[in-house]
């Protein structure tokens, strides 16, 4: 018998009231482990205990608070090779990207232990003689955290570290896919000294352990990311006086024209539409092109995709691992019946593939022939299928990209420094990459979208200080000098 792992709630590991199985998607015979299953009773004692801990964590001096973060931090860097395995085994992507996944995962920690000791306000003379005005920055709270499978430990550790950074209480809740990440994650924040109660992994269904956090009035904040109908609903469930941070979905687009150097373009869509199987929201899913480069793009394109390696996560070689599950693999194929349905060319894969393993394998595959207005260009699909629209100019080209209600990323292959600077002010997304593909991201700047991809503060860097942190204006009177 596997023995249940269980989930960490007021300091100690607790089991839930049932187990659900994780299964490696490379192969589903590999059963990782049986992971717990809290139940509502057991989510209100953590928050109950968050709300405690969270007032000894305030008055923690930040010195201790930089301790304890850049030690979560360097431990996980160190660990990266192994907890980097973890991840794939359970998530499917190729072991290099788990480990480069936990590697960034503890440098957000140790940046933000560096950001504990830069909390510096802000002094000015008030309009009154005598008084001196002071600002500064307080925790929020208590801090709901629910984050995806497709980056099960770097998106929870961007939210929880400057949670915890900035004095806050976190009760996480990740995605049941992947489990497994978030155990060994919570092993090692649990091994600091921190409040009982201060950092609660509580795992569980959406529909239960999710909803009934967002509707907790003892909860002050809520950071997700995930699906855009999800995200619509923790804003219509949550208190109107809860902070609201949302990060849902995208259907970027890499521009490619037709002063580009075509074999920089292939690579960079080749990375941002099939890196992590195209489970990315930054993923360049839409490849608009220049008609006078568009035939030759395309052909080197197909050449490339049909190149990757294809394989089990933990192989040697790897370049695309599988989907994340049986689901996921059967919503990609259902959108390939649709391109198709919809007049789109598909020139290769979007084919189930039959490996020595039983797993959720998928050819890459690269529509072309498509316009903006199929559903397979206005939808998210998150798999790694890539359509190629065809534009005959810079302004049809920029007016696709902004052709859609989604706006995160976007990117634009050129050698024109014109267009460069046009289209990164006219682009409508939170991210622009110029000559770079649309997926990859720094961790000490903002990251977040416009319209239906983001909502609320952005995430990283300085700026998550405008989420995890309250404004206070102090006015003192010095009294007159005599």
């Amino acid at each position: 018998m596997t023995t249940p792992n269980h989930n960490f709630i007021a300091g100690n590991w607790i089991a839930g009231e049932s187990e659900i199985e994780n299964r490696n998607p490379s192969d589903t015979s590999d059963l990782i482990g049986m992971y717990a299953q809290a139940n509502v009773a057991q989510l209100d004692n953590a928050i109950d205990a968050a709300c405690d801990a969270q007032k000894l964590w305030q008055k923690v001096g930040i010195e201790a608070r930089y301790n304890s973060l850049m030690a979560i931090g360097q431990e996980m860097i160190a660990r990266s090779g192994e907890l980097g395995e973890l991840l794939s085994r359970e998530e499917g992507k190729p072991r290099a990207e788990g480990v480069g996944e936990v590697y960034r995962a503890g440098q957000f920690f140790t940046y933000y232990a560096a950001e504990t000791l830069r909390q510096i306000g802000d002094t000015a003379d008030s309009t009154r003689p005598n008084i001196e005005i002071d600002v500064r920055r307080e925790p929020v709270g208590v801090v709901a955290i629910i984050s995806p499978w497709n980056f099960p430990i770097a998106t929870a550790s961007w939210k929880i570290a400057p949670a915890l950074a900035f004095g806050n209480a976190v009760i996480w809740k990740p995605a049941n896919v992947t489990p497994a990440s978030a155990v060994a994650f919570a092993e090692i924040i649990q091994r600091q000294s921190l409040p009982a109660g201060l950092f609660n992994l509580v795992m569980g269904s959406g529909s239960s352990i999710g909803q009934r956090l967002v509707e907790s009035s003892q909860v002050d904040a809520i950071s997700f990311t995930g699906s855009v109908p999800v995200g619509r609903g923790i804003v219509s469930t949550a208190d109107s006086f809860t902070k609201v941070q949302l990060e849902m979905g995208s259907k970027n687009a890499l521009v490619v024209m037709d002063d580009a150097d075509i074999d920089l373009g292939v690579s960079c869509a080749l990375n941002g539409a099939f890196g992590g199987s195209g489970q990315k929201c930054t993923a360049s899913s839409r490849l608009v092109v220049h008609s006078d480069v568009h035939d030759e793009f395309v052909e080197k394109l197909v050449a490339g995709t049909k190149a990757f390696k294809v394989g089990h996560a933990l192989e040697e070689g790897t370049q695309l691992g599988p989907v994340v599950s049986d689901d996921q693999l059967q919503s990609n194929l259902d959108y390939i019946k649709l391109g198709q349905k919809e007049g789109a060319e598909l020139l290769f894969g979007g084919i189930r593939l039959d490996m020595p393993t039983e797993g959720y394998y998928m050819a890459p595959a690269v529509f072309a022939n498509t316009t903006n207005d199929m559903q397979i260009n206005r939808e998210e699909m998150f798999g790694p299928i890539a359509s190629v629209i065809k534009v005959g100019s810079y302004d049809e080209a920029l007016a696709t990209v902004n052709d859609t209600r989604f706006g995160l990323t976007s990117g634009i292959v050129t050698r024109s420094l014109s267009r460069a600077s046009h289209f990164r002010r006219n682009a409508k997304t939170g991210c622009v990459m110029i000559n770079l593909p649309t997926a990859g991201t720094d961790y000490h700047v903002p990251f977040g979208g416009r319209g239906d991809s983001s909502y609320g503060p952005r995430e990283q860097g300085s700026y998550a200080k405008e989420f995890y942190t309250t404004v206070k204006t102090a006015y003192i009177s010095c009294g007159e000098v005599g």
